[in-house]
């Protein structure tokens, strides 16, 4: 039987071409879907106007096709809602360098 574990560890290992994070943790995936032997991933691109869309999509499919039992797998592309920022992962934020923690230092008033 296959796993949404199993799932997410291969989306750690897909990459936005051009942010380095992996698809996860940049939190582009919305939904993961698990019927059996298929498998369908929605998800989004940090912008509407990604030109790597395909080939991002390509590389889930082919990662997860390696899964045994896997016989289908289907990526859809939404801009629904759009993704900002605040949906990585507190992972994402701490690889990229955004801090939980505010500083005083920076205050410009």
């Amino acid at each position: 039987m296959i796993k949404k574990e199993q799932i997410i560890e291969i989306l750690q290992t897909c990459f936005d071409p051009e942010i380095p994070i992996d698809l996860w943790n940049l939190g582009l995936i919305y939904d993961i879907i698990i019927n059996d032997k298929s498998i369908s991933i929605t998800m989004t691109l940090t912008t509407p106007g990604c030109t790597m869309a395909e080939q991002i999509a390509q590389d889930i499919k082919n990662k997860i096709n390696e899964l045994k039992g896997v016989e289908n797998v289907d990526v859809v592309i939404t801009f629904e809602p759009i993704w900002e920022p605040k949906m990585m992962t507190d992972k994402g934020k701490q690889i990229l360098g955004f801090s939980q923690n505010k500083s005083t230092d920076n205050n410009w008033e």
